[in-house]
């Protein structure tokens, strides 16, 4: 920063001095100015992003606006909510916080756009029922929509949905606010290289039922949460479509394998077993066109659609890590393995 002088003005003698001298007032104009705006990123209980429609454009917007003068960011953020959704709360944890360019597409030339600065809360997940207390003005908002995040790109401005999808990564990775660009992030994280989320997610929706799958019941598909030694599972993610699911059975080396249970849908069971992972998978089994993570089983439930049942499943997945005495684990963000080898084992992570 330059040095400024008390006095507000600046001698002959001064401007000969070296360094950068400059008034009060020539070092304000010399800064960039930007607006800023706080929106807020909601979701249901099957991972859908809380897009409401306004009756001044035609794309879709996460609540929220602009931030007026002296006023902090989240308490924007909670007066938006409160004026667009008739909801009262406190946002106080950041999830992103992007710089928007001046030359950003869309903004008339006499608005004259300076960019901006965008904050980007979590407001969490919600219920039914607070849905269903949502109250919108008079004007201005004229819809709620719950959308799939791989629709948000039809639905939003580019900026806008690239900078949803990033918030929602990094609510995901639980590692802090990501810093991002024009929704781009400055520090990419496994789930953004991959573009996590960027495909529809296929339901699961059947019912959750613990033990074996019954003899009469036609079986769809096989997966299995295989646990490294620090209590994260093994989750693959498709390269070529940003798709995450848990792996086959056939996955690793493994022992302790045991059945969990199944979901019974129209076209059969999907079978899920549990096992400790103890090594590499053989080369057969490792197919390049997937990347293998490890996640906490949290994060595989929020990267896939299985409606209320996967809070059965996922307590019916703690239950089985007790069983093998293996930690909880920590939320960090996903990790990609590099080499051949599991947590614990010989590999690498990045």
């Amino acid at each position: 920063m330059p040095q400024l002088t008390d006095q507000g003005a600046i001698d002959e003698h001064d401007r000969e001095r070296t360094g950068t001298w400059m008034t009060p007032a020539e070092y304000g104009a010399s800064r960039a100015a930007v607006w800023t705006a706080a929106v807020v990123l909601v979701t249901d209980t099957r991972g859908r992003i809380l897009v409401q429609s306004v009756d001044y454009r035609a794309d879709r917007l996460l609540p929220g606006g602009a931030v007026d003068a002296g006023e902090a960011p989240s308490a924007a953020a909670a007066r938006e909510l409160r004026e667009e959704l008739g909801v009262d709360g406190r946002y106080p944890r950041g999830l992103a916080v992007d710089w928007i360019p001046a030359d950003t597409p869309g903004f008339p030339p006499e608005m004259r756009f300076p960019g901006e600065i965008l904050h980007v809360y979590d407001g969490g997940t919600w219920t039914p029922e607070q849905i269903g207390a949502v109250r919108l003005p008079a004007q201005e908002i004229t819809g709620i929509h719950f959308a799939e995040p791989a629709d948000l790109p039809a639905l939003m401005d580019p900026g806008d949905a690239r900078r949803a999808l990033s918030a929602l990564r990094a609510r995901v990775n639980g590692s802090g606010t990501a810093l991002l660009e024009d929704g781009r992030p400055t520090a990419p994280t496994a789930l953004d290289r991959l573009g996590v989320l960027r495909t529809r997610r296929i339901p699961q929706h059947g019912a959750w039922y613990p033990g074996p799958v019954p003899q009469r019941l036609p079986v769809r598909d096989r997966s299995a949460w295989l646990f490294a030694p620090d209590g994260r599972v093994l989750l693959l993610v498709s390269r070529a479509t940003g798709a995450a699911h848990l792996p086959p059975p056939t996955a690793g080396s493994t022992e302790d394998a045991a059945p969990l249970g199944y979901r019974h849908g129209e076209q059969g069971a999907h079978v899920r077993t549990t096992a400790r992972l103890t090594g590499p998978a053989a080369d057969a089994d490792t197919d390049p066109a997937y990347a293998r993570l490890l996640a906490t089983p949290e994060q595989v439930r929020e990267l896939n659609d299985w409606g209320r049942a996967g809070d059965d499943e996922l307590a019916a997945v703690h239950a089985a890590r007790a069983r093998l005495g293996l930690p909880a684990p920590v939320r960090t963000p996903p990790t990609e393995l590099r080499g051949t080898g599991v947590c614990g084992l010989a590999f690498h992570v990045e």
